[in-house]
């Protein structure tokens, strides 16, 4: 009998998410043998609270805000006032000359993608994704009948290489989607690298007569360790748009607050400003949660502790060094790209008999390594120590 979902929805669900996946293993894993002895590292799902004042923003607009501000209707783009909050505070630390009609309030970084995605995409449209990569891009391109094109990782070192992304571009290219800090590496594209990329983009923009775009997914920006910076795109590259998310940087994942930065200098500003804002209509968001935009212009300040991420890092790596394996020194995020001595699928599943749950890097178009995501509580990554240990003299990593 046929099925009765689209084609593209029966598709989706052949090929569910690896990292959901591992997610909902630790929770049978844990039913069986206790949360406590299950160490799952599956999923970006911050442990730590977020600051207090977050806590106290919510009581304030509740009390003191009226109900029709706080549950009300609301320009498609969001409150004016949070806007203009948001792009004061960005021309504070960047240096940049933002206003209220450049900042576009969406649900999360997820939304932010999968508006600016329908508000650019011609079926056909092809967008870079710079290998490795979050898995859910191909999704959200394909949403909107755009291809989705995958730039080999440059391994030495896993910072893009601008000569690949320009052999990748072609007269379809509308966009290229940049993520530093990175998920899953960890890595901090430095300005060096940009710069060549900017250079690359520029080119070929002229080469073929019409923008293409960056879009600057930046979920982990205030996620840096080691006094490492995270250049600010738009003022390297004149088309970029950032899509910025408050789940990391202030651990609301549930909550679903975001934005996007439109620039006026980019092509097309005005037109596009104004189709971003009606596709945040359209796409069924309708606006950002009032009541957290309210929260977030309260506190545009505040950072959730990243010196707990910090100490996880250092642990985990550590740890995973003594026992024999290879992995990079994250700058940024919360997650460690570990090189596997084996298939990556197959490596996933032998952490599996030690109740460890990671998520194998092929899930990331890099097959070859794994993802372990470190923002756990220490305890996890305490109890999950033996287990990294046993894994390793079972590959004969070190004698």
């Amino acid at each position: 009998m046929a099925h009765c979902i689209s084609e593209k929805m029966f598709g989706l669900t052949q090929r569910n998410s690896a990292v959901r996946e591992m997610f909902e293993e630790g929770n049978r894993l844990a039913a069986i043998y206790g949360r406590e002895n299950v160490y799952d590292f599956s999923l970006g799902n911050p442990n730590f609270p977020a600051p207090e004042k977050v806590r106290e923003a919510v009581f304030d607009v509740l009390k003191t805000e009226p109900s029709s501000m706080v549950h009300g209707y609301m320009p498609n783009a969001g409150y004016p006032d949070v806007r203009e909050a948001i792009a004061c505070s960005l021309n504070s630390r960047f240096g940049t000359s933002f206003g209220v009609n450049n900042i576009l309030m969406t649900v999360g970084a997820a939304g932010s993608l999968n508006v600016i995605f329908k508000t650019l995409l011609n079926p056909g449209d092809e967008v870079l994704a710079l290998a490795p990569f979050f898995l859910e891009y191909k999704n959200y391109v394909e949403n909107f009948e755009g291809v989705l094109t995958v730039v080999p990782a440059n391994t030495n070192g896993f910072q893009p290489d601008a000569e690949a992304i320009g052999k990748a571009v072609t007269s379809k290219t509308k966009a290229v989607i940049i993520n530093s800090p990175n998920n899953p590496t960890g890595v901090i594209y430095s300005s060096e690298t940009i710069k060549s990329i900017a250079a690359v983009l520029n080119s070929k923009q002229e080469e073929y007569g019409h923008p293409i775009f960056i879009i600057s997914d930046e979920p982990y920006r205030e996620l840096a360790y080691d006094g490492v910076d995270v250049p600010w795109l738009t003022k390297l590259y004149r088309n970029t748009i950032v899509a910025y998310s408050w789940s990391k940087s202030l651990s609301l994942p549930g909550e679903r607050i975001g934005y996007l930065v439109i620039p006026s200098e980019i092509d097309d500003y005005a037109l596009i400003f104004d189709a971003a804002s009606i596709a945040n209509r359209i796409l069924g968001f309708v606006n950002a949660p009032s009541l957290m935009q309210r929260v977030v212009m309260r506190c545009l300040n505040e950072k959730t502790d990243i010196g707990a991420y910090d100490s996880n890092r250092k642990m985990l790596y550590n740890a995973l060094k003594e026992a024999g394996f290879e992995c990079a020194y994250p700058q940024g995020a919360f997650y460690m790209w570990v090189k596997t001595p084996c298939d990556d699928k197959e490596f996933s599943s032998l952490a599996k008999k030690y109740n460890i749950l990671i998520v194998p890097g092929s899930s990331f178009a890099c097959p070859g390594y794994v993802r372990i995501a470190y923002c756990v509580s220490p305890q996890t990554i305490e109890g999950a120590i033996p287990g990294f240990r046993k894994l390793a003299e079972e590959l004969g990593l070190k004698q």
